[in-house]
């Protein structure tokens, strides 16, 4: 969940997880220097209007798109136009041609120069609500790899053919040239969507994201939409400075756009399996336990799935109340576990077209593995859509090239893919910690001004001791209070302690 509290200063919990404030001379240098090394490979389609969709004010923009009818109307019709798409799956005819361009980083970066290295120990922007610590220096992330309107830029093109029902057609990757005509933001395109005034490019967005979400192995995923919190400082009458924390609503445009992120991963991942080579992420399915816990949760809010799935519960709920938005945070305990799965590399350079046989894993061989895949989106995916904001996607971008040209995987990507998932590990749990940290400081901010004051709330459910965890409905705030209320009640708490330079918020039951 991202913050955007401009007024809070951050800059404490920076300090304390060590995010380096700035980027050595040698990166900015090696940025500003640094122009497309693969500039005789690509198709010219500049001349397809693509548009980007991002928050409001985003320079480093990772996606373009352009959505129009499908060649021929068959699954296999204008394979030319389509970069002769071979590695899809499904029959019956294409309604869709979804272009979906990518910036192409490793297109910039020398594998042996300083913005590798520093991008190998980084592996990932941190997004603190004040100032975010980048993975690539601004020279490259919000300027000669950014998506830019009006801009000739090198991308990756994942070029897939889509059917009525949303499933996948036909599908092919590749290198091109691009231009984005305009910039848009999530409120804009809402409202251009609800005006009937949508730019041609993204016209048909919304018929391909409602397809995309009823499709097969969409429906059985979990989609956590999960609403950003806002800040606002204001004064009351007296003078007295006050923060207040609401819920920012959750566009339609938003869930449709990513949708087609989680489309290009999916292509990639099934992709990376079939020709036995890649890196895929993964998540286990949730337990039994975890399962029972979220429903518990779910009906102490006032939610009955009825036996259906979670993912058609979620598809449902309006995350932008309080209630919505607390059962999507509960969702998160479902989604525990995620990871990276390398399979088929060898270190020196793996054939994407052929891989090397399966062995017992010595040097040179490479072990037998089973690709897992992600029980969140509903089947193998891969991340390959944001590689300005994270490490792993230039290089699962850089094999699925490879696959769909015929080629060797270049040896820097294999030379290198174990450091870059132990980096995108350990960056991934320091991203955790930031974002937790984050939030609690802007509850305890946004709380102090209350401590004794008392509070509706929600019991979701209790440790069965003197500790329940529940849902502050004003201001949204989900935590824990002191007291052992009965679940699923509906109390009055009170605030009893909201330190900020400790980060804690404490409420306690019954109130005084």
């Amino acid at each position: 969940m991202k913050l955007f509290a401009a007024e809070l200063n951050f800059r404490a919990i920076a300090e304390e997880f060590q995010l380096p404030e700035r980027f050595p001379e040698d990166v900015h240098a090696d940025a500003l220097q640094s122009s497309d090394r693969h500039a005789d490979e690509r198709r010219d389609l500049r001349d397809i209007p693509f548009v980007t969709i991002d928050p409001a004010g985003s320079m480093d923009l990772d996606q373009a798109v352009n959505i129009q009818d499908a060649p021929g109307g068959g699954a296999g019709a204008g394979a030319d136009d389509a970069g002769d798409a071979t590695d899809g799956a499904g029959e019956g005819a294409a309604r869709w041609r979804v272009l979906y361009a990518i910036a192409d980083v490793g297109a910039f970066v020398d594998p042996a120069g300083p913005l590798m290295a520093e991008s190998l120990q980084r592996g990932q922007t941190m997004y603190l609500p004040d100032e975010p610590t980048r993975l690539h220096p601004a020279e490259l992330s919000e300027g000669s790899a950014s998506l830019l309107p009006d801009q000739t830029r090198p991308a990756v093109v994942w070029d897939i053919l889509l059917r009525a029902d949303g499933e996948v057609a036909d599908f092919t990757v590749y290198r091109a040239l691009i231009r984005s005509v305009k910039r848009f933001d999530y409120t804009e395109v809402e409202a251009d969507m609800h005006g009937g005034t949508l730019h041609p490019a993204i016209a048909q967005l919304p018929e391909v994201g409602r397809a995309r979400q009823r499709s097969d192995l969409r429906r059985k995923a979990i989609n956590l939409r999960l609403p950003s919190i806002s800040v606002e400082r204001t004064q009351s009458e007296d003078g007295t400075e006050r923060y207040l924390l609401g819920i920012d609503e959750r566009q339609e445009m938003n869930d449709f756009n990513s949708e087609l992120s989680l489309l290009a991963g999916m292509c990639a991942g099934e992709m990376m399996v079939r020709a036995g080579v890649g890196i895929l992420r993964t998540l286990p399915p949730a337990g039994d336990k975890e399962i029972a816990a979220f429903d518990h949760s779910a009906h102490a809010l006032g939610f009955d799935r009825s036996g259906r799935p979670i993912g058609e519960l979620l598809a449902d709920i309006d995350a932008s109340t309080p209630r919505g938005m607390a059962l999507m945070r509960d969702a998160q305990s479902l989604l525990r576990g995620a990871g990276y799965q390398q399979f088929g590399l060898a270190g020196g350079g793996a054939e994407a077209a052929e891989p090397e046989p399966a062995g017992a894993g010595g040097a040179g061989e490479v072990a037998a593995v089973e690709p897992s895949i992600h029980a969140g989106i509903g089947g193998h995916y891969a991340h390959v859509t944001a590689p300005l904001r994270r490490l792993v996607d230039r290089f699962a971008t850089e094999i699925c090239l490879a696959i769909a040209s015929a080629q060797p995987i270049p040896e820097w990507v294999t030379a290198n893919v174990d450091q870059v998932l132990g980096t995108m590990k350990s960056s991934s749990q320091t991203a955790s910690a930031v974002d937790r940290a984050c939030m609690k400081l802007t509850e305890a901010v946004v709380l102090q001004p209350w401590v004794g004051q008392n509070f509706n709330a929600t019991v979701l459910n209790s440790d069965g001791g003197d500790k329940a965890k529940i849902l502050v409905e004003e201001p949204p705030i989900l935590t824990t209070c002191v007291g052992g209320p009965d679940e699923a009640s509906t109390i009055k708490v009170t605030l009893i302690e909201a330190e900020p330079a400790a980060r804690e918020v404490r409420f306690a039951w019954p109130a005084d």
